[in-house]
């Protein structure tokens, strides 16, 4: 049962009223939505792609839990700072197609984000890699 809004008229998004159970299904729906929705995005596309072989090959590669989620973590990182970046990219445009200078910099911050968490899973992974392939 939802809670009467404060001031006597429905909110705008349904989702608000919604709680326990119900809420967490709904959030689950919307969730599964954004992630059919991003992979029409090539980047989130590829990156999904490499995780089905990255995530799998933690489990080889890692030597204990810790490195194991280290490294499939770094590559699930990565697929929610796209996520994000894709977000504001999709607000941003929203908004309108004019160029403006803060439209610039949020799109710029959020392609950074994601050089950021790429040279993070690399770094990462090379170290593992060559601990692993070297050092034996």
């Amino acid at each position: 049962m939802s809670a009467p809004h404060p001031l006597g008229t429905a909110p705008a998004n349904p989702q608000k009223t919604r709680t326990g159970l119900h809420r967490l299904w709904h959030a689950t729906g919307y969730s599964l939505q954004g992630l059919r929705t991003a992979w029409g995005e090539t980047a989130f596309r590829q990156e999904a792609i490499a995780a089905l072989v990255l995530v799998p090959t933690a489990f080889w590669l890692g030597r204990g839990w810790v490195e194991t989620a280290l490294l499939a973590g770094t590559v699930v990182l990565l697929m929610v700072v796209e996520l994000l970046n894709t977000g504001i990219e999709a607000a941003i445009d929203r908004i309108g197609p004019e160029w403006h200078e803060l439209s610039k910099r949020a799109k710029d911050m959020g392609s950074a984000a994601v050089l950021l968490s790429l040279l993070l899973c690399a770094g990462v992974w090379g170290a593992a890699l060559y601990q692993r392939l070297i050092h034996g």
